[in-house]
């Protein structure tokens, strides 16, 4: 009795062991929902000026003609100096200069966000300068924020009299944090809304169905419900008083079991190849060789022996055509090309089917061939059925 009673305990004991383990896994491939979603309507929004950059040391734009001049002229205007004629303007040190922000959403009046500034003139450099005034507006034309400050250039820019030069990256392009102070704040009234969208950065049916299902299993007095593969709609049920801010910080926090599909993402420009955790070939066989053509060019030369008939002694050496018109004869320029082709040979390879993407890695670093090479070989995978994987080239 008591071996039996001892023997269902260790049976109990593996059962929990089992279950605690697949508990693990699944937490291990699950993901907050704040880090694979986003709340609607809870977005940046983009705002956009034009201005000036004064005080740069000769590395500004050349106001003799173009909209540096007539901006600068405006300004001066604006602040009661009158220039006759935009001619008498000469200056070497203003950049006419856009500038871009994101106003976050539930900004409030008074707040301040970072601006960047991008020359639009040719201007050199935009290091020491600070930007003038500017308005911000947004995509419906009204005025968001203001900006104004010291511009910071990661970088700088030194040359020569003679046109030399030392650049370290990118300086016609700034920072200034906390440059624009907002002036007008975003009309959205959030808690007055009774329904949340969740949107998924990566669109998948699978995610979107378990988003639903923790949502509804975890959270009491409220509704998710399935839209498409990209939204779930969450809607609090009738006569619940809960407040949306602290429904948000409650759905976010959720753990979310995400599935993907299998992609193999390749860049032709850099050679590089990314694949997924879901990726699978099956059994092919490969034979991969290289072709590569050299061509070599070098001139020789034909010079003629002493006193060999030619042009009259003591008369001046021409060129013409590659040939040297001497006293003593021609001496002869003949270009000589070598061209070299090489085609590797190299015998079948089987690559074995892969289950996990360790092996199908395995596999594939079997063949021996660079990531340039992999590119073009993963291709023809495709074209032969062979690889279960979506295969996208950007």
């Amino acid at each position: 009795m008591v071996t039996r009673t001892r023997r269902l305990a260790e049976i109990r004991m593996m059962i929990a062991c089992i279950l605690f383990s697949l508990i693990l896994a699944d937490s291990a491939a699950a993901a907050r929902i704040k880090d694979i979603a986003s709340i609607g309507g809870v977005r940046d929004n983009q705002l956009i000026g034009y201005g000036l950059v004064v005080g740069l040391n000769g590395t500004g734009d050349d106001v003799k003609n173009g909209f540096t001049r007539e901006t600068l002229v405006n300004m001066l205007n604006r602040q009661g100096l009158v220039i006759p004629t935009s001619r008498d303007v000469k200056a070497d040190n203003v950049a006419a200069v856009m500038i871009t922000a994101k106003l976050p959403s539930f900004v409030k009046y008074g707040s301040r966000v970072d601006v960047d500034v991008s020359s639009i003139g040719n201007a050199k450099s935009l290091l020491g300068g600070t930007l003038l005034m500017t308005l911000l507006r947004g995509a419906d034309g009204e005025v968001y924020a203001v900006a104004q400050g010291p511009v910071t250039v990661g970088g700088f820019s030194a040359s020569g009299a003679a046109g030399g030069g030392v650049t370290k990256n990118h300086t016609t392009a700034g920072r200034i944090t906390n440059g624009a102070t907002v002036e007008k704040e975003l009309p959205f009234e959030f808690e007055k809304t009774r329904m949340l969208g969740i949107n998924l950065y990566q669109h998948d049916f699978t995610t979107s169905t378990h988003l639903a299902e923790v949502i509804n299993g975890s959270i009491q007095n409220v509704e998710a419900k399935l839209v498409d593969s990209g939204s779930v709609t969450v809607r609090v049920k009738k006569n619940v008083d809960m407040s949306m801010v602290q429904l948000v910080a409650l759905v976010e926090n959720l753990d979310v079991p995400v599935d993907s599909t299998a992609v193999v993402v390749m860049s032709e420009k850099t050679g590089t190849v990314v694949m997924g955790e879901n990726v699978r070939i099956s059994t092919v066989a490969i034979a991969h060789g290289n072709l590569s053509i050299q061509i070599k060019e070098e001139k020789k030369v034909s010079q003629p022996l002493p006193f060999a008939p030619g042009a009259p002694v003591g008369s001046a050496p021409i060129k013409d055509g590659g040939v040297i018109m001497g006293a003593g004869g021609q001496t002869v320029v003949t270009p000589e090309s070598q061209v070299t082709v090489m085609e590797e040979k190299k015998q079948l390879l089987v690559v074995p089917r892969g289950v996990t993407i360790q092996e199908v890695v395995r596999a594939l670093n079997a063949i021996g061939v660079s990531p340039r090479d992999l590119i073009t070989i993963m291709q023809v995978i495709k074209a032969a059925g062979a690889l279960q994987a979506d295969l996208r080239i950007i």
